[in-house]
């Protein structure tokens, strides 16, 4: 396999519910052994990343360096290929439980919604272009008729009526927080890192209001996080190498280091264990530098 076709196999199957992507089997000794399957990616040095799996089971992820959207069958291992336009740098997709297909145009100040079906493609785009809407980042999808998504450099979170198109932005009032990964609880709220400080940051759906919250170590950078089903809300810190719980209700922060053998961070000179990103039930890609595991 071409090597940077490895680079989309961790991110598969980091996803819950893929159907035969993982076979866990514990032998008598107690010790799980798990099979992957992989699939070579073949359009070269295009970054495919951030999948997602669609109601019908098959796999859609973008390719960030090469402007294109595509679908993995997992059954018969055909990937389709659908372009974008050039420059607009799609950074992350979900699909809705219609099968629609919505992109961050993360180099186009735009959300877009893709028709699997026809093949339209429309451009929802950011109320302040060169500001505070300038890099859609990352989605999600609330259950409530709207997406939520990340501005990293412009600072802001944003919510997406996906009826009607509107769109509403947020600013972060710390500096170059750089908005990063994003969940959405049962309840409805946001829940998003701020990678470019050591701040957690969460928005009342009713009335808008940001609240962050700081987390002990001023040296902190969390990148990704994750829900679980008592309400907390769990976090990769990619600066330290370490893993940390966040209780909404009391406050309360508990943060544990991460095993594995030192490796090099992009965030600084020093060698440790890069955490990228986290999900539900938790699991964790590990950045290191000879590629990524899980």
């Amino acid at each position: 396999m071409h090597p940077k076709a490895l680079a989309l196999v961790p991110l598969l199957f980091c996803l819950a519910g893929l159907p035969g992507a993982l076979r866990a089997q514990e032998p008598a000794g107690g010790v799980r052994t798990v099979a992957i399957d992989e699939w070579a990616v073949p359009w070269p040095d295009s970054r495919p990343r951030d999948p997602d799996v669609a109601p019908d089971g098959s796999v859609w992820f973008v390719g960030q360096g090469g402007d294109y959207l595509a679908r993995l069958d997992p059954e018969s291992g055909e990937l389709t290929k659908h372009d974008l336009e050039p420059g607009t740098g799609p950074h992350n997709l979900i699909v809705d439980a219609g099968g629609r297909v919505w992109y961050a145009g993360n180099r186009a100040a735009h959300v877009g919604r893709f028709d699997p079906g026809s093949g339209e493609i429309t451009k929802i785009a950011m109320p302040e272009p060169e500001a505070g809407g300038r890099d859609p980042h990352t989605l999600v999808e609330d259950g409530r008729g709207h997406l939520w998504f990340t501005v990293q450099g412009g600072n802001s979170v944003g919510r997406l009526a996906t009826e009607s198109g509107e769109v509403r932005l947020i600013s972060v009032p710390t500096e170059r927080a750089r908005p990063y990964g994003i969940v959405v609880s049962p309840a409805g709220r946001p829940w998003f890192t701020e990678f470019g400080a050591n701040k957690l940051a969460t928005v009342d759906p009713e009335s808008l209001a940001l609240r962050e919250v700081e987390l002990p170590r001023d040296d902190a950078r969390p990148r990704r996080l994750a829900l679980t089903s008592d309400g907390a809300v769990w976090y990769v810190d990619y600066a330290r190498g370490y893993l940390g719980r966040l209780d909404p209700e009391s406050g309360e922060i508990a943060e544990w280091p991460t095993p594995g053998r030192p490796s090099r961070s992009s965030c600084g000179s020093s060698r440790r264990t890069a955490m990228s990103s986290i999900c539900s039930p938790p699991c964790l890609n590990a950045g290191s530098d000879d590629g990524w595991r899980r």
